[in-house]
């Protein structure tokens, strides 16, 4: 049955009353408390202070394959960094086991890290060598891929850590594989990644030596055979803290 005019205007009017008398209790509501960021205080805030943030790039020597999350040289360095007095947050990974500077550039334009960090780290370059690379095409992805992390560092290269390529044919993965004469290939890569950090002025920390020790002290090694342990983690700590940049005025 359809309904007469006057009911019509009847029903609007009880609608318009029952909406009115909604928004004057919405409007009379006190305003929401401000939420703190999502993770707490650990998420880049703690005491009304902002804490220094840690972009670390790189593949499985950054993500830390075959060890705890806490073994991470990002995870150690932020600790000791903290045991120092510093206020350091959580560190920011886009890392993955098996990237080239390619896959790295792909992962960085997809996840778009927002913001400026207090520091950045950069490793990366294994792979491309280990599937065949030229040194010199790997040169122009790494210049731009650090040109990336100046940037992520709000235009500071001095906020910018380069990490040389460990030497993966140091370890019994290599070894398996026939392929542990490729040290000088390392080297190779590594004087390019060199270059380019000192062109733009970026601290560089030389890791290599170190896990070149692997090929007499297992123990450096996860036990996958061809990743650092937390133990060679630490000491690569060791050579990257003294790059660690000061904290930014006003922090």
């Amino acid at each position: 049955m359809l309904e007469s005019p006057l009911a019509r205007r009847r029903a609007w009017r009880a609608r318009l009353f029952l909406w009115l008398c909604a928004a004057a209790l919405v409007g009379c509501r006190p305003a929401p408390s401000p939420r703190p960021p999502a993770g707490g205080a650990a998420s880049g805030e703690r005491k009304g202070l902002a804490m220094e943030r840690y972009l670390a790039l790189g593949d499985s020597y950054t993500i830390g394959e075959g060890v705890a999350e806490k073994e991470r040289f990002p995870e150690q360095l932020c600790a000791v960094l903290r045991q120092r007095g510093r206020d350091v947050d959580a560190p920011r990974l886009i890392a993955r086991t098996g990237w080239t500077t390619d896959e790295l550039a792909a992962a960085i334009t997809a996840d778009q890290p927002p913001g400026t960090f207090d520091f950045v780290t950069l490793l990366i370059g294994v792979n491309d060598q280990y599937r065949g690379r030229a040194p010199e095409a790997y040169r122009l992805l790494f210049r731009a891929l650090l040109k990336q992390a100046v940037s992520f560092a709000g235009g500071d290269a001095r906020r910018v850590m380069v990490i040389s390529i460990p030497d993966w044919c140091a370890t019994p993965f290599a070894a398996g594989q026939g392929r542990s004469s490729e040290g000088a290939l390392i080297d190779q890569f590594n004087a390019v990644n060199r270059a380019e950090a000192l062109a733009v002025g970026a601290p560089y920390a030389d890791v290599t030596e170190i896990s070149r020790r692997a090929a007499r002290d297992r123990s450096l090694l996860a036990q996958d055979g061809l990743h650092p342990s937390g133990q060679m983690y630490a000491l690569w700590v060791e050579v990257i803290l003294p790059l660690v940049p000061a904290p930014s005025p006003g922090e």
